[in-house]
């Protein structure tokens, strides 16, 4: 069996007039994340690491912004894709480590909501999806609360 590492890095900034979506999962926050697709920064990370450890380039290569194929598109159809075009070169989702950096909302009591959801997505157990929160105390960006990141560690199996 071969087994390959990925690692994925996303941003979004926080306006007004957006949801806010992580891990497949909407929050009531007044404020949500500004992109093409629904924004969700987590799942965008998460598709990264996947395309990456396969070594199939980025999200935006498969999934362009200028594309209105994608515009508004619920991201967890994203990772579903993604886990197909990982399934061409004869990978799957072997487990999944993540952290999302926001200041508000706080995130703890969603986690296991968010690890089901992503897992029923990648169809795998939740056990293989660990999802983090953290807070950069207040600095940069984050701290400002103008945005949310988030990483994505992967292991995939062929």
């Amino acid at each position: 069996m071969k087994i390959r590492v990925g690692f994925g890095y996303d941003v979004h900034q926080l306006v007004e007039g957006r949801e806010l979506w992580l891990g497949g999962i909407r929050f009531d926050h007044p404020l949500g994340l500004l992109g093409h697709s629904d924004a969700d920064v987590l799942i965008h990370a998460i598709c990264d690491a996947l395309l990456g450890a396969a070594n199939m380039r980025d999200i935006g290569y498969h999934f362009p912004d200028n594309s209105e194929d994608f515009h508004g598109i619920d991201s967890k159809i994203l990772l579903q894709k993604t886990v197909q075009l990982i399934a061409t070169k004869g990978y799957r989702v072997g487990n999944v480590d993540a952290t999302v950096c926001a200041e508000r909302p706080k995130l703890k009591a969603r986690i296991p909501e968010m690890q089901q959801c992503l897992a029923d997505t990648m169809g795998i157990d939740a056990d293989d999806v660990s999802i983090k929160a953290t807070t950069t105390e207040k600095l940069g960006f984050t701290g400002r609360e103008e945005g949310i990141s988030a990483y994505a560690t992967v292991l995939i199996e062929g």
